[in-house]
């Protein structure tokens, strides 16, 4: 194993099923010998207790020390983050009609949210007067309720949400990812960056 190296590239954010953690748990490895790969693959950097909190911040210089400690002759050359949060998850405690009855929750509330959004902005700039303004403009004579104006606003603005959010359905548009999913990619990575700093500053940290 002398002069061998070892690359290694930890995620941010790690979710794992078993309690006993594992090299490979948290992070991606790669090595030309597949002897020392697998191995370091296979050892235990942690354990959950069970009346332990389901979520630890690990080190990356912790699992540095642990390889080179157990393969001798091993160099770890880390390529992805300095810390990783380690999530205990229970595949079991999200089944069931609960999780149905926050679905529907959800989905109810972001629906008439965001309709009633849409309505009281139209009505904060009386979009039915400024239509009527408009159509006199145009045509000579007064509005005498939905006409053109309105039923093209109404198909530009359907058109516009199913852009913008790049679904028709289940259906994606495009291979791009929706505003949706940068904004919770955003958030996720912003709430990973807090945990992390704030485990570190209480000494939290599994660490050398």
């Amino acid at each position: 194993m002398a002069n061998t190296v070892l690359y290694l590239k930890a995620e941010q954010n790690a979710e794992v099923m078993n309690e006993h953690v594992c090299v490979k748990d948290i992070a991606s490895l790669y090595c030309a010998d597949k002897a020392v790969c697998a191995k370091a693959k296979s050892l235990r950097i942690y354990q959950f207790g069970e009346k332990e909190q389901k979520r630890q911040v690990i080190s990356i210089l912790k699992v540095i020390e642990l390889i080179e400690r157990e393969c001798s002759g091993v160099s770890v050359e880390s390529l992805g983050e300095n810390a990783v949060l380690v999530e205990l998850v229970d595949v079991n405690k999200h089944k069931g009609p609960v999780q149905w009855i926050k679905l529907v929750f959800v989905a109810a509330v972001s629906f008439f949210g965001t309709a009633f959004t849409i309505m009281a902005f139209h009505n904060d700039i009386s979009i039915t007067k400024i239509f009527s303004h408009v159509y006199e403009l145009v045509t000579g004579t007064p509005s005498e309720g939905c006409g053109i104006l309105e039923i093209s606003y109404s198909i530009g603005l359907s058109v516009g949400i199913i852009v913008f959010f790049n679904h028709i359905g289940g259906r994606r548009i495009t291979k791009d990812p929706t505003p949706i999913e940068v904004e919770m990619r955003v958030y996720e990575t912003d709430v990973n960056k807090a945990l992390i700093e704030t485990a570190d500053r209480e000494g939290e940290t599994i660490d050398v």
